[in-house]
């Protein structure tokens, strides 16, 4: 399994502006990492440093301890795997067609599909809980299911490392807690954003904050939401207690 880190990250949109600096962040093995702050602070920015999108301007992204923009970018898509928010053009694709595209970096230009290949896509719907979606066009599905189809796009790519950004975005909440758990049982490093900071509380193994482009705070759930500094950060008063049930901090947004 691999180890992603970025060391003293500094990235901007154009040159005399600056957006993120000095990150350091590090996602271990089979490791659950959240990245949370204010719209605008940075977080789909890092994200795209983290998947060799963004070249940074300054500090460097390892993986497996090799610099990512030294390798090639076939070598990286075999174990980085990336679910954005944004939908892509299907052209005309179905469901299985669409997932079969996660294979595309462990082949050759003129190579078709395998039998293995066409038995991790069977395995990824079963995972995602749409077999009987296979054949039906993805431009058809919902949001939330088709936020389900790229997660098994992910999964059929074998990644080592898997990035998302705003995961639960389009789901409902029976499927972000399905989806969420289903993330925790793979066994990969997970680097994922989040707005909803009570999922976040409940899957993440440790959450950094991230404000004006720096990180601001960064360790387990009950060591980062405090109530001063979702105020610092957030700007909005919040009482943060115990989750009844499963133990973890719990954030409830004051208004008045």
């Amino acid at each position: 399994m691999a180890r992603l880190s970025l060391h003293d990250l500094a990235w901007a949109p154009s040159p005399g502006q600056s957006l993120l600096e000095g990150i350091e962040l590090v996602v271990g093995e089979g490791e659950f990492v959240g990245l949370i702050g204010p719209n605008g602070s940075g977080k789909t920015s890092l994200l795209r440093c983290a998947y060799r999108f963004h070249r940074p301007q300054q500090g460097r992204v390892e993986l497996e301890g090799a610099n990512l923009w030294r390798q090639s970018p076939r070598w990286s898509a075999q174990r980085i795997a990336v679910v954005l928010q944004e939908f892509p053009q299907d052209f005309g694709l179905s469901v299985a067609e669409v997932v079969a595209m996660g294979r595309m970096p462990h082949k050759g230009l003129l190579d078709g599909d395998s039998e293995e290949d066409q038995r991790l896509v069977d395995e990824a719907l079963a995972r995602v809980g749409l077999v009987e979606r296979r054949i039906q066009p993805f431009e058809n599905l919902s949001g939330g299911e088709k936020q389900r189809v790229l997660l098994a796009r992910a999964l059929v790519q074998q990644p080592q490392v898997l990035i998302l950004d705003e995961p639960t975005n389009h789901l409902d909440p029976r499927y972000q807690l399905d989806l969420l758990r289903q993330l925790r049982s793979l066994g990969l490093g997970v680097l994922a954003s989040f707005h909803d900071l009570n999922l976040a509380a409940a899957f993440c193994d440790r959450l950094h904050v991230l404000d004006g482009g720096r990180l601001v705070a960064s360790g387990t759930p009950a060591e980062v939401l405090t109530e001063a500094l979702l105020l610092q950060v957030f700007g909005t008063e919040a009482l943060v207690d115990l989750h009844p049930v499963a133990g973890h901090p719990r954030i409830t947004w004051i208004t008045r």
